[in-house]
């Protein structure tokens, strides 16, 4: 869903419903429609077309939907047939896109409600946002959103760099992720997630609209470069390697901020500095 006003698009991941191929020969007859193939090519296309066809949308939302013990069921089914080639292939594709996530140059947030399941590989949408808001609901815990983790966070869809996102989020600092591994797959709620770190944020329900607008209007407000610079290096830090100098400091600061009309343009924010008048943005995305 696009809200063009205000330069948001909404891409909600909904979890397998129903029975779904357990064994080789059940996968292989699935074909194309099988569901984690599908979602992946459908997911893929979205990222694809939003990147190339509608550049002033420079903010994000992921949601999900179903149920945590679907995606469960799901990742260890791929898990245990990960040997085979048209697993293989599956999760190659999940992996590459992922990582589309992750090298795109708008806002993500994840926002986990009632009803959400960031479990697992669909964890990982939250891990690749650049903030993640869990809502709390300490009067109605049987409605409040849980995620949890799995085998599949902790590096089987890398990022370019070669990091999982929660290596990437812990910078590799073993205390912090050896907690998270120790409650891999219980689910948490919106506490427990933000003790370990896992979400950037865990209004409770009187708070959470007023949080989240005010957030996505921040963001709307913003220089798009500068955005941009400041995602890449959030998204790609950790050791200098050639990925972080393409996706994250060279790149971004150097080609996407300062040398773009946003910055040093008649209008940019550089050359109108301390003379009391509101830069004018080119809000495309590059």
């Amino acid at each position: 869903m696009i809200d063009r006003p205000r330069r948001q698009a909404t891409f909600t991941v909904r979890a397998p419903q129903g029975a779904q191929p357990s064994d080789v020969a059940a996968i292989e007859a699935a074909g194309a429609a099988w569901y984690p193939l599908a979602m992946g090519r459908e997911l893929d296309d979205a990222i694809l077309q939003m990147r190339t066809n509608e550049l002033e949308i420079g903010t994000w939302l992921l949601r999900t939907e179903g149920d945590v013990a679907a995606v469960q069921a799901m990742d260890a089914v791929l898990l245990a047939h990960q040997g085979h080639w048209f697993v293989r292939e599956t999760l190659g594709l999940l992996r590459r896109t992922l990582s589309r996530l992750d090298v795109s140059s708008r806002s993500l947030f994840a926002l986990i409600e009632s009803g959400s399941c960031f479990a697992g590989t669909f964890l990982e949408l939250a891990l690749a946002c650049d903030r993640s808001y869990m809502l709390a609901l300490p009067d109605s815990p049987e409605q409040a959103p849980r995620i949890a983790t799995s085998p599949v966070n902790f590096g089987l869809f890398p990022m370019a760099t070669g990091q999982s996102r929660l290596g990437r989020r812990f910078y590799e600092e073993a205390p912090a992720i050896d907690a998270i591994k120790a409650r891999s797959g219980e689910l948490l709620d919106a506490d427990a997630a933000f003790e370990l770190g896992l979400v950037t944020s865990n209004p409770d329900d009187i708070d959470w609209a007023d949080e989240v607008r005010i957030a996505l209007e921040e963001r709307a407000a913003m220089s798009p470069d500068a955005l941009t610079g400041l995602e890449a290096n959030l998204r790609f830090n950790g050791p200098e390697t050639m990925f972080t100098r393409i996706f994250g400091r060279l790149t971004a600061w150097q080609n996407w901020i300062f040398n773009r009309p946003n910055a040093v343009g008649e209008k940019g924010a550089l050359k109108l500095y301390g003379k009391g008048e509101k830069p004018h943005f080119d809000r495309a995305r590059v």
